[in-house]
């Protein structure tokens, strides 16, 4: 007898286009929330953004709480829930980049309310995915948290951010292919679950930015809709497998290590995509398809060496030696890589 079951958790309202931001309180309505919402952002995103989201619910004559996160901690989890439950707030609403929108996903899973995405920037899959990422000393903890109800992307406003994060998210997505190549072989060689129509719908949205990738330009605000398109279907991807497999393989234990090593050195989209290209190479060899990689990132502008992350070699060398070690999760890095071996594959991709 068959008695598999599962929860998938998705979003109920994905509302993205030109001027949505206005349509923030009507997207939250039809969820059916109670009580008063907090709305958590960051100083640059309370100006662009976060003032319209508070001022359009005390329209409705509802008067929310906000709090300002300078930075992504645990301790601004911790003031965040305690804020939540000293204002008896009903639900989260996280307006801004990847800070206040993990930081508010965090505090909502904790204190099991409903949480609202509001982009700013498309610089990572977080606007959609259920896990959330904080640096706490020389490491980044990612830790699994509730999706959001709903996400209202601007793409007004998206086009119109910092050009860097909208390439970091595209690099992010792009690094898809070898995320999904890492889980196959780990269901092959250890058995791990697989999902076939998760798998597919990652590697798909991956395939879908780099196909598109000439047409994603600067300022274009078509440009910011296709990769929130696609950021979404990423975060999708990862609620139907319960697991951030989908998106995050030795790509991630890379930028997760570069992290330690180098932190705060380059974005950390950009990270997985430089990463994504040395392990696609060790995935398929010299007759595979990372210069398909390699050449995506680079039409949008995205970093494929070293020097243009902003990370010595021997800093790369590191990263691929010691990765694997980063969680127990396995890869194509396997065991690990010996140093010559690491020198190798970053030389023939031109990463070094």
């Amino acid at each position: 007898m068959f008695d598999k079951s599962t929860w998938i958790r998705l979003p109920r309202n994905v509302v993205v286009g030109h001027g949505v931001l206005s349509q923030t309180t009507d997207a939250v309505d039809e969820l059916h929330l109670a009580g008063r919402p907090l709305v958590v952002t960051s100083p640059t995103a309370r100006e662009v953004a976060g003032e319209c989201v508070v001022e359009g619910f005390a329209a409705t004559g509802t008067e929310p709480v906000t709090v300002v996160v300078e930075k992504a901690s645990f301790a601004a989890v911790e003031r965040v829930i305690e804020t939540a439950e000293a204002e008896e707030a009903g639900f989260l609403v996280g307006v801004g980049g990847g800070k206040p929108i993990d930081i508010a996903k965090m505090a909502s899973d904790s204190l099991s309310m409903g949480f609202v995405s509001v982009p700013t920037a498309a610089s990572h899959d977080g606007i959609v995915s259920g896990r959330g990422s904080v640096p706490e000393g020389d490491t980044r903890h990612s830790v699994a948290a509730e999706p959001p109800l709903a996400v209202i992307a601007d793409t007004e406003i998206i086009a119109d951010a910092p050009w860097e994060l909208t390439t970091a998210g595209c690099a992010d997505i792009i690094s898809n292919y070898t995320a999904v190549r890492d889980w196959r072989l780990a269901n092959r060689l250890q058995n791990v679950e697989y999902s076939e129509y998760a798998g597919a719908l990652s590697r798909m949205t991956a395939e879908m930015l780099v196909d598109n990738a000439d047409s994603i330009k600067q300022g274009l605000e078509e440009s910011a809709w296709v990769v929130v398109k696609a950021l979404v279907s990423s975060g999708v991807a990862m609620s139907i497998a319960d697991s951030s497999r989908p998106a995050s393989g030795a790509e991630h234990l890379f930028s997760h290590q570069l992290d330690r090593i180098a932190p705060g050195a380059a974005l950390h989209g950009h990270q997985v995509g430089v990463g994504s290209i040395l392990t696609e190479y060790l995935h398929t060899g010299d007759e595979g398809q990372w210069r398909n990689v390699r050449d995506a990132l680079a039409r949008i502008g995205a970093p494929t060496t070293a020097e243009e992350l902003g990370i010595d070699e021997a800093d790369v060398i590191e990263a691929l030696t010691t990765a694997h070690g980063i969680r127990d999760r396995y890869t194509i890095l396997g065991n690990g890589m010996n140093e010559a071996a690491a020198r190798e594959v970053a030389r023939v991709t031109g990463v070094v």
